[in-house]
């Protein structure tokens, strides 16, 4: 099963079969309110993710 999903464990979309496209709306003002209050998201280093995002989209 293939979802989008926020921290806390709630599905915001959830794809019916392995050959959809997943989409769903996204409250930035709650992302920002998790991020604030959840130190692992506030504190996370996107930048540091390239090397282990190349890894997978270059295969």
């Amino acid at each position: 099963m293939w979802v989008i999903g926020w921290p806390q464990g709630e599905y915001l979309a959830r794809a019916k079969t392995e050959e959809t496209l997943v989409s769903a709306r996204v409250d930035l003002a709650r992302t920002e309110k998790t991020r604030r209050i959840w130190p692992y998201l506030r504190d996370r280093r996107i930048d540091a993710y390239e090397g282990l995002a190349r890894r997978w989209l270059d295969d």
